[in-house]
């Protein structure tokens, strides 16, 4: 779910303090040998199953979701753990029928759903006609921060359709504004920099005027004839916002210090569009998988305790992961050594992205969770490049609240370069995951290489950590203080929100 760089981080020398060796990691049973790809099929082929049953997908608030949910804690009990359901309360979002958006002059253009634009979660009901304005432009083929600042809107008509290009600020922020400023619906389209194709995100919470995500070419073509003046769109949406419950389950091994524990968290709810079986049925199975292996690894592998958790709402904007750090007090807080995330380990066209804990703004300790996995792959002559570190997905709260965090990533819908197709293979030009958020990630959609040795590096990292993180937080440190890291830029908040 993020955007890969290849540099020199990729050649990381995060921390003086050695790092425990895969030969040290080893002394108890290798835990990525006990963990096989056949076991995470398997898991694959379960939640598949469970989405084709209950409506085709797993999302939070859904039937696919708790049913997902009870396989999971099912699974956990027959390997001897006493897993926990947390449950919480969320905004439940649902389109109840497809929306329409077309121009009514100064010519008439029908636009297809889903190609040409899609509905933002969170969306307000309406049926709307009126007049387009174009809110700051930025120059062509950049970003930019349309829609970010009140004073964007000074000269907006107040009744009018706002137009305001994707970029700089989250999908939440561009909304409230244009609706202070009297806009009647809002057309948030992409940006130049990515894949041309219909934005998909949350605005975070209901909102009570119609939201859309058009594509770049359609978004700045309406711009252009707005500018002309006289361009009149219609917006047509049928949305269901309410108050719904959703959960996390969270299971510990038998054995480890529970003074100094290593959180190892995928989410498992998948969005409304389709089953999720690479975001993320891939992270949710591969932990599950190393979960049914853990405690073998018995007290002399287990000197730290290992918390398994499968987040719920993550698609709806970190939902799970934030009520599960929200409820912990400062002390618990301190008891966690670090966090591991694993969201989207399969994609077809992917790379193996770890996280770039390096970056000035993550908490100390992360760089050192990017090195175990950098030393154990180039052990293996296996390449790696950083992946953004932003918050995008469960580790989020996790960073926010000062804890180290890392993990494993293959791409969402970003496209992947010429220079890591020449790394990985695959196609350049092309996204990493073409069916991501998209009814067509299903089990046809993981790539098997990937998941197998991205498992491997997942349960090597895991066995290290359980038995040390002294290159992390010094060891097991009783209590330490959590300073909140102070990001450069606002983080995401799960999906695609800026």
């Amino acid at each position: 779910m993020r955007k890969f760089a290849i540099g020199a981080a990729a050649a990381l020398t995060a921390t003086a303090l050695s790092v425990p060796s895969a030969h040290a990691a080893s002394a108890s049973p290798d835990l990525a040998k006990l963990v096989t790809v056949k076991d995470i099929k398997r898991h694959l082929e379960n939640l598949q199953t469970i989405a084709d049953y209950n409506g085709g997908n797993r999302a939070a608030g859904q039937a696919g979701f708790t049913v997902s949910t009870k396989y999971v804690v099912a699974q956990l009990k027959k390997a001897g753990y006493k897993p926990t359901v947390q449950n919480f309360e969320f905004d439940y979002f649902h389109e109840k029928s497809p929306a329409a958006f077309g121009q009514v002059a100064p010519g008439t253009a029908d636009y297809k759903n889903g190609t040409d634009f899609s509905t933002y979660q969170y969306s307000g009901s309406g049926d709307v006609t009126a007049a387009a304005a174009a809110v700051d432009t930025p120059a062509a083929n950049t970003d930019g921060d349309s829609g970010c600042q009140t004073a964007d809107f000074a000269s907006f008509p107040k009744g009018a359709i706002a137009l305001i290009q994707r970029g700089g600020c989250d999908f939440a922020t561009k909304t409230a504004n244009a609706k202070a400023a009297g806009a009647v619906a809002v057309v948030i389209y992409q940006k130049p920099t990515v894949a041309d194709s219909p934005v998909g995100g949350t605005l975070g919470g209901p909102v009570t005027i119609p939201a859309i995500g058009p594509t770049y070419k359609l978004g700045s073509e309406l711009v252009k004839l707005a500018n002309a003046g006289g361009l009149k769109l219609h917006i047509k949406t049928d949305t269901l916002n309410e108050k719904r419950t959703a959960n996390n389950v969270i299971a510990e091994t038998k054995y480890g210090s529970g003074d100094n524990v290593v959180v190892v968290g995928a989410h498992l709810d998948s969005v409304e569009a389709g089953s999720g079986i690479n975001d993320n049925g891939s992270g949710t199975s591969t932990i599950l998988a190393i979960a049914q292996n853990a405690n073998k690894l018995g007290k002399k592998g287990l000197k730290n305790k290992i918390r398994f958790a499968w987040w719920g709402a993550e698609e709806e904007g970190l939902l799970g992961s934030e009520h599960y750090v929200s409820s912990l007090t400062a002390a618990q807080k301190s008891k966690i050594a670090l966090n591991l995330n694993f969201d989207m380990t399969a994609s077809p066209n992917g790379v193996r992205g770890v996280y770039n804990g390096s970056d000035p703004t993550a908490p100390h300790g992360s760089a050192a969770i990017q090195k175990v996995l950098n030393d154990y792959y180039a052990k293996r002559k296996l390449p790696t490049v950083p992946s953004d570190f932003n918050g995008r997905s469960d580790y989020g709260p996790f960073l926010e609240a000062g804890i180290p965090a890392g993990g494993i990533d293959t791409g969402a819908e970003g496209i992947k370069t010429a220079e890591e197709a020449k790394l990985f293979g695959g196609k350049a030009g092309q996204p990493y995951d073409a069916c991501y958020h998209s009814k067509c990630d299903r089990i046809t959609n993981i790539n098997w290489n990937l998941l197998d040795t991205n498992a491997d590096g997942v349960a090597f990292a895991v066995q290290t950590f359980a038995k040390s993180t002294l290159p992390v937080n010094g060891q097991t440190l009783r209590a330490r203080t959590l300073a909140k890291p102070a990001p450069t830029a606002p983080l995401y908040r799960g999906g695609l929100i800026r």
